[in-house]
């Protein structure tokens, strides 16, 4: 990396740490062959003690889980359990897939196209309160099967109950955390593991010598090199070792903790198109391929394969996925084009690591740390398209936006807030912040008429 590019690229991360309040930041960059190119830490661990950040701090990984349970997928459809073709109440039969008139099927779930609209978490803490059970390092819940048993029933019950959809399935996407937590527990139920923390851990984990990586909850809390988890709540900061805290009850969509160490040798994977730095073959380059490509479309420029997005960064090829859960905001990405693996972890909520890994990428290949940002020409918006976007769209997950008329123009509030959104297409708008773009569409029904809207990777619906 040029000097030039250090210091600039060492200036952008301070500015994303203080826009974001972070704590502690560690980045790494990786080449197919295990060698660490370029590593930085920031903050630390522990901002109370003033405990240092190293390449084996456990961090949380949140959705970047999500990649390996796709992994895991194909890897079961390359020892031929499953293909990703088959319905999904094939394998899960509490399952019905009800009310869709099409079935959804294993590949729809990969790419967050299986046509539900977000819906509140079903979680891990107050399920098993429920139930009257506890985590120990004894009885961990990530084995247990009344557990999962439990927590499938209420995911899929819940599915089956909806009557309003983004779609038929494969038509649309809106990120779906339900749907990666179906696909756990198709690897639980199929794979002949038992669980899905075990799979994880004898077929992907232990042969890439991830070895301080796990989905557990409770070893975490003791772990002594584990971060601090910070989050801003209800106005003030909370800071604690709860990785349970808004974890999912089926653990696909985000329970991965991992270290800076053990996602350099995950990206290193990628980058030899599925063989372990020791040689050995996790999975087939075809599999890797098809997690890689292009599916649905999220953004301009930006599209979901299967448990990864893919992206141009000015004329390199990038695939990544990003995590957010409290205390955690995460980024895992790889370049087969530059053949260069970044990962970047903080553990503060709400922190913008994927400005970071972009401007790592360019920095390790002499750009400006900055791409330039696409450039949309304002438009108005037609009479039409106002009347019909006008009103109010709330997601289950708790977030909402209002949309009026104003004059000739549409005001926009998010969960309460005036933003600025910009007419830039047909039915399109942009709102732009100081390190990415976030677009609405409308989605529209066979007559025309408006009934939702996406806005960044989900689909809100309309109230009617």
């Amino acid at each position: 990396m040029r000097e030039e590019c250090g210091r600039e690229l060492e200036a952008l991360i301070s500015e994303v740490m203080a826009d974001g309040n972070a704590r502690g930041l560690a980045i790494g960059v990786t080449d197919e062959k295990g060698n660490i190119l370029y590593e930085h830490y920031s903050g630390y661990r522990d901002a109370e003690k003033r405990l240092p950040i190293n390449r084996d701090t456990i961090f949380g990984m949140a959705s970047v889980t999500k990649s390996f349970t796709a992994l895991a997928i194909m890897q079961m459809q390359m020892d031929g359990i499953l293909s990703i073709t088959d319905p999904v109440s094939k394998y899960i039969p509490c399952f019905k897939g009800k009310n869709q008139g099409k079935d959804v099927l294993i590949w729809h779930l990969l790419c967050h196209s299986g046509g539900y609209f977000p819906l509140p978490r079903i979680v891990v803490d107050k399920t098993a309160e429920e139930m009257g059970i506890k985590d120990s390092l004894e009885n961990e819940l990530i084995y247990r099967e009344d557990f999962a048993d439990e927590g499938v029933r209420r995911v899929a019950s819940r599915l089956d109950s909806q009557t309003r959809f983004t779609g038929v399935p494969g038509q649309r996407l809106s990120y779906c955390n339900d749907g990666f937590g179906l696909l756990s527990d198709i690897i639980r139920r199929h794979s002949g593991y038992g669980s899905f923390a075990r799979y994880l851990d004898e077929r992907i984990l232990r042969p890439l010598g991830m070895m301080r990586s796990n989905t557990s909850f409770i070893r975490n809390t003791l772990d002594e090199n584990a971060a601090i988890l910070y989050s801003l709540e209800n106005g003030e900061w909370r800071a604690d070792k709860d990785y349970e805290n808004d974890a999912f009850v089926l653990h696909g969509g985000g329970a991965l903790k991992s270290t800076l160490s053990d996602m350099l040798k995950y990206a290193a994977m990628y980058l030899a198109e599925g063989e372990s730095l020791a040689g050995e073959r996790i999975i087939d380059r075809y599999s890797i391929h098809e997690m890689e490509k292009p599916r649905v479309l999220m953004k301009p420029g930006v599209y979901y394969g299967y448990g990864l997005e893919s992206k141009m960064l000015d004329d390199m090829t990038i695939i990544e996925h990003s995590g957010s859960l409290p205390g955690v905001s995460s980024n895992f990405a790889f370049s087969p084009d530059a053949q260069l693996g970044v990962v970047v972890l903080c553990n503060t909520m709400d922190v913008s690591v994927g400005a970071v890994s972009d401007a790592v990428f360019n920095a390790m290949l002499g750009r400006p740390v900055l791409s330039t940002r696409i450039e949309h020409r304002k438009r108005e918006w037609s009479k039409a398209e106002m009347e019909e976007l006008e009103g109010e769209y709330i997601s289950g997950e708790g977030d909402s936006f209002l949309l009026r008329i104003e004059g000739n123009t549409l005001s926009m509030t998010l969960n309460g807030k005036p933003i600025d959104l910009d007419a830039i297409y047909p039915w399109k708008g942009l709102v732009r912040k100081k390190y990415s773009d976030v677009y609405l569409t409308a989605v529209r029904d066979e007559k025309g008429h408006v009934f939702a809207a996406q806005y960044g990777s989900r689909i809100f619906p309309k109230t009617m």
